[in-house]
């Protein structure tokens, strides 16, 4: 059957380089404590994280599978597109560095006419195109948000970004954003919540990664913005 051909094509794949990464890893499928409406692929619970040669660990460090984990970032927002249908039904959503495809999938179920995970990375687009499956969900795909940019997306369309901005360098996208797309929005988990141009604060949530990273509490705390 293709879709079972698909799946274990591509989750073979994502499988063999995480393994080149991370020895003694792998994918397995994992539900969501806060989103249990989504399963995704993700790396073991249980993953080796020590033991790791000095080469490994640095390239590790300079290219990390982040689509390997569902960041709290991803979760919260994945839940509130969940709860809120009516700010994504009918429209055209851009998951932007959509790492596990969780806000596109989630963006899907709750009514989104068009749902495009957009990443850099080829391989965070390939576990987005395998948590796509495996939740039934059709998505499209964008490796360039330029190209985005230079297509027409309809008048209703929204852009979702999670854990971009807490890296300075990215600032500057925010505007960007703000002039193409008629809607935003933006959760954050390294912010602690300071003001972003352009943007209000709607809430913050408590949130974690999966699989937990353990991470210091101030990175559980997750603020949602949403264009002025």
């Amino acid at each position: 059957m293709p879709f079972a051909a698909d799946f274990c094509g591509l989750h073979c794949q994502l499988q063999h380089y995480l393994q080149t990464r991370i020895p003694g890893s792998h994918l397995e499928a994992t539900g969501l404590p806060q989103v249990p409406e989504i399963t995704l692929q993700l790396i073991n619970r249980d993953y080796p994280r020590d033991g790791l040669t000095r080469e490994q660990a640095e390239a590790l460090m300079d290219d990390p599978p982040y689509w390997g984990f569902c960041w709290a970032s991803g979760q919260v927002l994945a839940r509130w597109l969940l709860d809120n249908p009516d700010q994504v039904r009918g429209k055209t959503l851009v998951d932007f560095g959509a790492g596990s495809g969780v806000v596109a999938i989630a963006a899907r179920l709750a009514g989104a006419a068009r749902a495009i995970a957009c990443d850099l990375d080829p391989r965070a687009l390939l576990a987005c195109r395998l948590n796509a499956l495996g939740n039934g969900i059709h998505l499209e795909f964008s490796p360039s948000l330029d190209t985005l940019l230079d297509s027409d997306l309809g008048p209703d369309s929204l852009v979702a970004v999670a854990d971009v901005f807490y890296d300075r360098a990215n600032l500057p996208l925010l505007a960007t954003l703000l002039r193409k797309f008629p809607q935003l929005l933006v959760a954050d988990s390294r912010l602690k919540g300071q003001p972003l141009q352009g943007m209000t604060a709607i809430g913050t949530f408590i949130s974690h990664t999966v699989p937990d990273l353990d991470e210091s509490q101030e990175f559980n705390r997750v603020t949602l913005y949403r264009r002025q």
